[in-house]
């Protein structure tokens, strides 16, 4: 089984971080709180303007990708999918126009923080894939029979064609359909694959 993995919000609990260093920013910065604690964008969080936003991705966005904790088990648990068989395809929106990292870095240092971040945590994978939003047409483009993916938009588009494992967030809860199996930690998701 090919199995595609989203980066933020699957490998890395970006919800969390964004709460915390979001929360030190806005409020040192400008005194302001978190509004929604189930905003998938920051700017979603703590109604702010993308100027702002883009003010707060400015300062962090580096030291997030080189330094984000991976999630609990991650590893483990992909190395095991790799024993069974299974190829791992990493596809990540970093990188392009429509990501943070996109005003912060040039493409190839991007890449290259994120190929050392995945060394750094024993991520082994088969092939990844730098893609720009529509991760539906690189799934079906790289025979993706399963995807495990965080945000709504991908997971109601990807799910129309392949099975998609939702990793849970506040911000997703509500996305459910035929095709998305919700999943709350790294030996959820590897119990659902094997059963």
């Amino acid at each position: 089984m090919r199995i595609g993995i989203d980066i933020d919000g699957v490998l890395t609990d970006i919800e969390q971080w964004q709460l915390d260093y979001g929360s030190k920013f806005y409020f040192e910065k400008y005194g302001k709180e978190i509004q929604n604690n189930e905003g998938y964008e920051t700017t979603d969080i703590f109604k702010v303007d993308s100027k702002l936003d883009d003010e707060f991705w400015t300062e962090y966005f580096k030291d997030y990708s080189i330094n984000v904790d991976v999630r609990k088990f991650a590893s483990e648990v992909i190395k095991k999918l790799k024993q069974d068989g299974n190829e791992i395809y990493i596809i990540t929106a970093r990188g392009s126009f429509l990501s943070h990292s996109a005003n912060v870095m040039l493409f190839e240092e991007n890449k290259n923080i994120v190929l050392e971040w995945l060394r750094k945590n024993e991520i082994e994978y088969d092939k990844i894939i730098f893609s720009p939003e529509d991760k539906l047409s690189i799934c079906l483009e790289n025979n993706i029979d399963v995807m495990i993916e965080d945000k709504v938009d991908n997971i109601n588009k990807i799910s129309t064609r392949i099975p998609v494992i939702c990793f849970h967030a506040g911000y997703n809860k509500n996305c459910k359909g035929n095709n998305i199996l919700r999943c709350y930690s790294w030996y959820d998701i590897y119990s659902k694959i094997v059963h």
